[in-house]
């Protein structure tokens, strides 16, 4: 696993650092999208815990944030909207449902403006590290999500899980004696075509384990619906009892919601 490089990572930046600049990508705020009752996850820092929890921040806690564990909470929407801005160099947009505002009784239609923000960058050879990566995680010989690989367009994407509760010290995590309701959960986030990003997709499968297994195929399923026809190829429906490669196992808890948005604007 890649976890110790963000252990140093997290831990040479410091959380104020960190915190700071995860803002930037729409973390620990609300987008703004136009629905009520949006959460607004969690961005953890020291201002943050002292308010909250009444206690100093410790070392170890930037450690683990540097994964995206602690106290670190984030929401399906957050992710498709940073996902989104990595996708298309560096704009962060407001998502929105919404496309127009139509006056009853006219025809006459009032395009809503994009919202958007840059995301600053000391180097632009950054986004490409970021975007080299992320395509390696499909493309690549050892990529952790290179089954849900397409002859017709290239996917950048990262697989992921997140714990739902820590073993102990000296246990080890086995998903078979664990309750499901306390199984990892499920995580990829992804964009595509590489090159020319159109859309941008952001899966959890509670209780899935295994994002590379569970949350990539339903991500690809999405991604060959939304760009297959522009390329007049139709999408081929999973088959039921092996939805993109899902084990059997698997079937049913592929069977959950997603959060797909487009890379470009702010809809």
């Amino acid at each position: 696993s890649c976890d110790v490089f963000y252990y140093k990572l997290a831990y040479d930046m410091g959380v104020d650092k960190l915190s700071g600049y995860l803002q930037h990508f729409g973390l620990g705020e609300r987008t703004g999208i136009d629905l009520v009752g949006e959460a607004r996850g969690i961005l953890p820092s020291r201002g943050w815990k002292r308010a909250n929890r009444r206690q100093p921040w410790y070392p170890g806690e930037t450690v683990i944030m540097g994964i995206g564990q602690g106290y670190f909470l984030s929401t399906p929407l957050q992710l498709a909207a940073a996902t989104a801005a990595f996708a298309n160099g560096g704009t962060y947009y407001t998502p929105r449902l919404v496309d127009y505002m139509q006056t009853r009784g006219t025809d006459a239609r009032a395009p809503l403006a994009p919202q958007g923000r840059t995301i600053p960058v000391e180097k632009s050879a950054h986004w490409e590290d970021v975007h080299r990566a992320m395509l390696h995680v499909t493309e690549g010989p050892r990529g952790t999500a290179k089954r849900i690989r397409s002859e017709h367009y290239r996917i950048a994407g990262k697989t992921g899980t997140a714990q739902v509760f820590t073993v102990a010290q000296d246990e080890e995590y086995d998903e078979e004696k664990v309750a499901e309701k306390h199984r990892d959960h499920a995580l990829f986030v992804a964009y595509a075509p590489a090159e020319d990003p159109q859309i941008a997709v952001a899966v959890i499968v509670e209780n899935g384990g295994h994002g590379s297994s569970v949350a990539a195929p339903i991500a690809r399923t999405i991604m060959d619906a939304y760009l297959l026809p522009k390329l007049g190829i139709a999408p081929e429906a999973p088959a039921e009892d092996n939805p993109q490669g899902a084990t059997a196992g698997e079937e049913e808890r592929t069977r959950k919601p997603c959060l797909t948005i487009r890379t470009n604007s702010a809809t």
